[in-house]
């Protein structure tokens, strides 16, 4: 007997609905063939079945609200199979003339909370030979590129999902043949599983928390758009259209103006990426919600500048990584925060969440958009292991490597604009952080010290904070301790 358990449903998720069961107690199923879908108040889980067999009990029904790890159902061994199974990837396909080796490209797993991609580039078109783990095609989510290899050498064949298209996890790409024969682009019966969305209230079951939402907010099934399988109306879907009044004045922009012709000819339309369209949506979003406000300082550089000169090539030689100045911001940070935890904190709902650890995020630019992957625990880490991880995360960003979970769960975010010549800006807070601090061009200037007039190496800091939760005087506060720490950076090692 197996059981099937409900998988892990995210950071700060403790449990889900069970929405939809798409098998029955008696039902065969197979490895990987999925079984039920769960709700959670952020997003859609499918659970696939671990293993093949009979359903032989559905523990929690639909509807019934269940914890991570609660177990779903029983499968037991044995059953009849189905007569005609579909080939599944890397097995052959039997036909009338023979054994034709066939496999399926499939959308790889894309991580936590992301249930779907968008097609970006085909690096190969039908007929061409690829060898295995040659990269086929890249995908774009919201918030990663993931990249395709060939799961098998071989030609390729039919490419089901074009570029532009989006495409669910688990989807087909495209099949290739291993024993050299084109395959032919006949078996055009399931293109149309994933575009073509259910007619509405056609054998489409809603979420059961949708109808209650859409009960008590009193709207029509037709008044919302249906993002769940085969169109089906989750419960986010009403939140989304009881919303949409609201938003409606701000988002109604006026049309474009007319442009002349000989103007048009020289203009170029391109669709925003996926990733770039979850930055804009996200910036607005903090924008809105949070009460953002920006207190500047300037800190004197001399005293890291020194010690850096004075101990970069013994640290590089022993820890076998260059000492930057990201090192030392992120430790004169995690210090402040510790004074401040307001300003590592966040609010949920009337809570405030105190977070008893510093979760960096460090912000990458990179050819696609802005990332922020974070560095975990960096309070408890030293210079050079904070100077790795940085350096690994920063070419994984610009690679397009980063996962999910490097990218999830920061609780402040430091954003250097100095690399790209920026003297002073005000950054934009990552939700749900209350703060984020902004680092800028390093500038000699004229300055008064001890009564003189000098020149020092200086930098403007910025911090914006979500001034719901953090007081001015906490915010200056803070700002004051990383300018300390960073001016004598002996602070930091005697925890002054």
């Amino acid at each position: 007997m197996t059981e099937v358990r409900v998988p892990t449903l995210g950071e700060s998720v403790s449990e889900a609905t069970v929405a939809t069961w798409f098998k029955k107690v008696g039902d065969h199923v197979e490895v990987d063939e999925m079984l039920c879908e769960l709700e959670t108040d952020k997003v859609t889980v499918e659970v696939p079945a671990p293993a093949a067999g009979t359903l032989t009990e559905i523990v929690a029904p639909e509807g019934e609200t269940i914890g991570a790890g609660a177990l779903l159902a029983q499968i037991g061994e044995g059953g009849a199979k189905p007569a005609a199974p579909a080939p599944k990837k890397e097995e052959p396909a039997k036909t009338g003339a023979g054994e034709s080796k066939m496999v399926d490209v499939m959308v790889p797993a894309l991580g936590e909370s992301v249930s779907e991609a968008t097609v970006a580039t085909w690096f190969k078109k039908p007929g061409d030979a690829v060898a295995q783990d040659e990269m086929l095609c890249e995908l774009e989510t919201d918030k990663v590129s993931v990249e395709v290899p060939s799961p098998a050498a071989g030609v390729l064949g039919e490419i089901i999902a074009k570029e532009g298209d989006t495409v669910p996890a688990g989807a087909k790409l495209a099949v290739i043949s291993t024993d050299g024969s084109v395959v032919a682009a006949a078996p055009k019966a399931e293109a149309p599983k994933e575009a073509a969305p259910a007619p509405a209230g056609k054998d489409v079951e809603d979420a059961p928390s949708a109808k209650k939402a859409l009960a008590e907010a009193g709207l029509s099934r037709d008044a919302v758009q249906g993002s769940g399988r085969d169109g089906r109306i989750m419960k986010e879907d009403v939140l989304a259209a009881m919303n949409a009044p609201k938003a409606a004045p701000a988002a109604a922009a006026a049309p474009r103006a007319p442009v002349a012709a000989d103007d048009a000819s020289r203009e170029e339309r391109v669709k925003m990426t996926r990733l770039r369209q979850t930055i804009a949506r996200r910036l607005k979003e903090a924008q809105n919600t949070a009460a953002m406000l920006t207190t500047y300082n300037e800190v004197d550089m001399s005293g890291i500048m020194a010690l850096r000169n004075e101990y970069k090539d013994v640290f590089e030689k022993k820890h076998k990584v260059k000492l930057g100045f990201m090192s030392f911001f992120v430790k004169a940070c995690c210090h402040a925060l510790k004074e401040v935890p307001d300003v590592n904190a966040e609010i949920d709902g009337t809570d405030v969440i105190y977070k008893n650890y510093v979760h960096m995020g460090v912000a990458v630019g990179t050819p696609n958009g802005l990332v922020v992957p974070v560095v975990r625990d960096a309070d408890q880490l030293g210079f050079a292991a904070i100077e790795k991880k940085i350096a690994e995360l920063g070419a994984r960003g610009r690679d397009g490597k980063l996962s999910m979970a490097e990218m999830q769960g920061g609780s402040f975010t430091i954003s250097n604009g100095g690399v790209y010549g920026s003297l002073m800006s005000s950054p934009i807070l990552n939700p749900p952080q209350s703060g984020i601090l902004g680092m800028h061009k390093i500038q000699e200037r004229p300055v008064v010290v001890n009564g003189q007039i000098v020149i020092r190496p200086m930098m403007y800091l910025a911090l914006s904070y979500d001034h719901r939760i953090v007081d001015g005087k906490g915010a200056v506060t803070f700002l004051v301790r990383v300018k300390e720490a960073l001016e004598d950076p002996r602070r930091l090692l005697m925890d002054l």
